[in-house]
């Protein structure tokens, strides 16, 4: 008998688009491995940590991969090529394949992946491509990895994380706290979604991306603002000295980050 060691677990809205990406990348695995589809497509939950929370405490496996809908993965030897990299890392709580390390100048500087995304695919240009794991402060949703055993003690904080955002890096943070290792894997996929926007006018006061990542933001930075003073995000750079609003523009945030430094060295 085959051991499984990797439950899939996503959250889908789009049966199509589910079953051109995930569902037929998975079924040209060379490994075997369990599949929990959570159809939203009527919206009965209402954010990604409840939905993924339900189907991870399904999950019967070693290791949960919580997945986008609209992942492929590259080669046919990713699930089989995932484990052996997971469990040569050792102790860790999550995992995932774009990650924000601390370290780096400016907020790409920090990014670790080897994605590609975008139709036509293309290597992502934001970020450093990596060719070993490696520690980060926090991990892009698009696909995470926990152990069954991190999951038992700790699971998506459907409270702060009551929307479609932040829920990997809001787990990442507080896995960090309770002393669990956050790693990116050099495992390549393709993601066909480029992100969220904010599709509304003035964008320059609004800010780039969407009211509720905001609003979603502001709960975690407020979570964690003893521990961190800086929060590292593939969507940018939070202070969790300054409030959300001030930092959503631009020329405020290079301000902001500015004068940080300033007075950190004065």
């Amino acid at each position: 008998m085959v051991e499984i060691m990797i439950s899939v677990v996503c959250v889908y809205n789009d049966e199509k688009i589910f079953n051109d990406f995930l569902l037929k990348s998975l079924k040209n695995q060379t490994a075997e491995f369990e599949l929990i589809g959570i159809d939203n497509t009527s919206n009965e939950f209402k954010s990604a940590a409840a939905a993924l929370n339900f189907g991870g405490n399904k999950a019967r496996n070693k290791y949960i991969m919580f997945a986008h809908q609209d992942v492929s993965f590259l080669p046919n030897s990713w699930l089989e090529d995932t484990e052996k990299f997971l469990d040569s890392t050792g102790s860790f709580g999550i995992a995932g394949i774009v990650g924000m390390s601390e370290i780096g100048s400016s907020n790409q500087k920090r990014g670790r992946n080897i994605i590609k995304h975008g139709e036509p695919p293309e290597a992502w240009s934001w970020g450093n491509r990596i060719q070993k794991p490696e520690p980060v402060q926090t991990l892009d949703e698009c696909l995470v990895i926990v152990p069954r055993s991190t999951f038992d003690v700790l699971q998506f904080d459907e409270k702060t994380c009551d929307g479609w955002h932040l829920y990997a890096v809001d787990y990442c943070l507080s896995a960090k706290e309770r002393g669990f290792g956050v790693y990116v894997l050099p495992m390549e996929i393709y993601h066909l979604s480029k992100g969220a926007v904010n599709k509304k006018k003035f964008k320059l006061i609004n800010g780039p991306l969407p009211d509720d990542y905001y609003e979603i933001l502001e709960k975690v930075i407020k979570k964690h603002a003893d521990t961190y003073k800086i929060i590292y995000t593939t969507c940018g750079e939070w202070n969790t000295l300054y409030p959300v609003t001030l930092q959503k523009c631009s020329f405020l945030t290079k301000t902001l980050t500015y004068l940080h430094k300033v007075l950190k060295y004065k």
